[in-house]
């Protein structure tokens, strides 16, 4: 062994680490569970770490290098914990794919990062068949059986090559701290998809700021049930790994069913979507439940009613904090702590403990409490930069702060508000209406399920607020009842202009509302409107 590799293995920081050191500090503990056709499956934390060596050393013996692309294709499950996390142990640099993409942007990303292979889940193979002669980097495709589909030919087995790979653990291969871990391709909506290229020290210290930030005590018990190839979850699910804990893996979202495994596995963090929360309080039988294990309940990418969230405290008695930030902070920056409970608003809180936080001007002016500007940040967990996209990589950095397309403002306690993505923002009459604004308001009334905002080209207003809204099961309202219920917290100009009844939403895979095909189809919404 070389004597700069004995030396990096001393001092360095890289994500693979982190497993050995819990199998050797909690061998016997429980790292991984999923309950799959009426079994509970689990892998302990030594079990774990000899995995991952496996799946490292597999790539390896088919001609993947240190730094080669690895991209993966699944939904949640053990198989592809062991996946991402194997790439880690290695030193492949993990591209986990939307699989929810169409297949043009799952053929741009992976032609994009150039992968060597491509790992697949049985159940999604059909679609990456249609893609596979588009695709001129990928050397090996590789599925991982898991829900027992058939496979063609012309793909590796997953459990078969890593059954015939050693289990020593990994000391050959040199990780510097900025070597990139990973690269998250963020939706595009406009453009191509761009590829957040984050590294080893980055995803190390978010892991350790959010147990800090977030509450995540050594060997807790965590739900896994956001899609892993997601920052959030995948920052969830690494913490818990980090802290020598247990992650609950769920393959999809069953109000019931989810209740159930809070009461079985005794789980005590969770992490759900604003929507997921109150899906939860919708169970009739949610009292039937003994949720007393539950120490910490966090949510985060859309507001939570404070009606709702009330509620839930109530409930679950413990703790609610907001976590906010992006991809690109790999990915949390902020966070909105259950101590303000006299603070009313879209608030995001304040930067974690490895973050400077601040509001930026288009000159490149840090402002003061109270003014309205881009929410900007520096900390070590920023990204590398956009890979093979150096101008955009330039303009996410000017005046030496990263920048967030985030518009905000602080409080007397400086406290962060969330106004509005500098594109959601709304013209109308000559004033700006935040749109998340209006959508926490009209959130809060009793027969909304869910709801998005956004502006319509009007001709005199310019843009016009218009609210698109699904009502919950069995229950009825208006336009009329909808505006009305707004007219105390919203201003005149702030209030609705129409509100569309639909009956579903098209969102990302995590759950946010997507607004640009409402704008392209509802542009002439208002064009028979007087100037």
């Amino acid at each position: 062994m070389s004597t700069a590799i004995e030396k990096n293995l001393i001092d360095r920081v890289a994500m693979g680490d982190l497993f050995r050191r819990r199998a050797s500090s909690a061998p016997h503990s429980i790292a991984l569970v999923e309950y799959r056709d009426g079994d509970r499956l689990s892998l302990t934390h030594r079990k774990l770490n000899q995995s991952l060596n496996k799946v490292a050393r597999a790539l390896r013996s088919l001609g993947v290098q240190p730094g080669d692309r690895v991209a993966l294709a699944g939904l949640n499950s053990i198989e592809f914990s062991l996946a991402i996390y194997g790439c880690m142990k290695g030193g492949y640099v993990v591209v986990p794919l939307n699989h929810l993409q169409s297949t043009n942007d799952l053929s741009y990303t992976i032609n994009h990062c150039e992968a060597k292979a491509v790992i697949v889940e049985d159940s999604l193979i059909e679609k990456f068949q249609h893609i596979k002669p588009a695709l001129s980097s990928v050397d090996h495709w590789i599925s991982m059986e898991v829900t027992n589909c058939s496979i063609p030919s012309g793909f590796l087995d997953f459990q078969d090559i890593i059954d015939q790979a050693s289990d020593d653990e990994i000391t050959d291969v040199k990780i510097n701290d900025r070597d990139p871990l990973q690269i998250l391709y963020t939706s595009g909506t406009t453009s191509k998809p761009k590829g957040v290229e984050t590294s080893h020290l980055a995803l190390f210290i978010n892991t350790l700021a959010a147990a800090i930030e977030l509450g995540v005590r050594p060997k807790m018990t965590g739900s896994s049930v956001m899609p892993m190839f997601h920052c959030a979850q995948h920052l969830v699910t690494t913490t818990v790994m980090h802290v020598g804990g247990t992650a609950i893996i769920f393959r999809a979202f069953d109000p019931k069913a989810f209740l159930e495994a809070i009461e079985t596995e005794k789980i005590q963090f969770v992490f759900l979507l604003p929507l997921m929360w109150k899906a939860l309080l919708d169970v009739p039988e949610i009292d039937d439940y003994d949720l007393s294990s539950v120490s910490v309940g966090m949510y985060g990418m859309a507001p939570m009613d404070q009606p709702s969230l009330e509620r839930l405290k109530k409930r679950f008695n413990c703790p609610f904090v907001l976590a906010s930030g992006q991809t690109e902070m790999t990915p949390l920056a902020t966070v909105f702590h259950d101590v303000w409970p006299e603070k009313k608003g879209n608030y995001w809180g304040e930067g974690i403990l490895t973050t400077d936080q601040a509001v930026m001007n288009d000159e490149g002016n840090l402002l003061p409490n109270g003014e309205v500007g881009e929410i900007v940040w520096r900390a070590p967990s920023v990204m590398n930069g956009y890979y093979k996209d150096p101008q955009a990589t330039a303009e996410a950095s000017k005046f030496d702060w990263h920048h967030s397309g985030d518009l905000g403002y602080f409080d007397e306690d400086r406290q962060l508000l969330f106004v509005d993505r500098k594109k959601d923002m709304i013209k109308t009459g000559g004033e700006n209406v935040p749109s998340v604004k209006v959508e926490r308001v009209i959130m809060a009334h009793s027969a909304v399920a869910a709801t998005t905002v956004i502006g319509l080209p009007h001709p005199h207003w310019t843009e016009a607020v218009t609210a698109f809204v699904i009502l919950r099961p069995d229950m009825d309202a208006t336009e009329a009842d909808i505006i009305q219920s707004c007219r105390a917290e919203l201003g005149g100009y702030e209030l609705p202009k129409r509100v569309i009844f639909l009956t579903t939403l098209a969102t990302t895979a995590t759950g946010k509302f997507l607004k640009a095909p409402l704008r392209e189809q509802y542009t002439d919404l208002y064009s028979n409107e007087p100037a």
